[in-house]
């Protein structure tokens, strides 16, 4: 537009003239701005060497609510720090600390694997009921048969990822992922 009038796009004068609200800035929301810092190793980490090479398969991060207790950066941090060639992050039935893991892992010269412990409903039983079972288990860690599954490669992860994500859109609820062992099978058969 021209003359005394602001510069302005036609699609904010359509938004104007049709009283649609204005594109979201974010404004001063806090999840707006609030992006995650890149992960920067800490200034002294000394590295043990470890005679017999060692990885832990199955080890839950924060994001495992009530079960694991370190944010993924520590645990690559510690496992560093303990000589370990590699160390396998497994949350409860998601990949919810692999990018954190990846970046932290990477800084620290330190292996990685990805996987996930998947809460399968025990046979005959329609939905988990996480206050069910004994005194440990807990609405993080549900009455239910666990299954750790690995992944070996991008393809593995990707497989791993779809069963997921399909549990959970079959589940119908959050938190109370469905599995089916058929499709986790021709699934892993990849």
């Amino acid at each position: 537009m021209g003359f005394n009038n602001p510069a302005m796009s036609w699609s904010a004068l359509h938004r104007q003239l049709t009283d649609r609200p204005a594109n979201a800035n974010g404004g001063d929301s806090p999840a707006w701005s609030n992006h995650r810092t890149k992960y920067t190793q800490p200034p002294v980490l000394e590295r043990r060497r470890s005679a017999t090479p060692y990885a832990e398969l199955h080890c839950h991060s924060n994001f495992s609510f009530l079960d694991g207790a370190s944010p993924p950066e520590e645990l690559a941090e510690e496992a560093s720090r303990l000589g370990l060639e590699a160390l396998a992050i497994t949350d409860h039935d998601g990949f919810y600390g692999v990018v954190r893991f990846a970046e932290a892992a990477r800084a620290l010269g330190l292996l990685t694997i990805f996987g996930a412990e998947l809460s399968l409903r025990p046979p005959g039983v329609a939905k988990l009921d996480p206050r069910a079972g004994s005194a440990k288990q807990s609405a993080a860690d549900p009455h239910a048969n666990h299954l750790l599954l690995l992944a070996r490669n991008p393809r593995g992860y990707a497989a791993l990822a779809r069963a997921i994500g399909e549990a959970h859109l079959a589940g119908g609820e959050k938190g109370h992922p469905a599995y089916e062992m058929a499709r986790l099978t021709e699934l892993a058969k990849g």
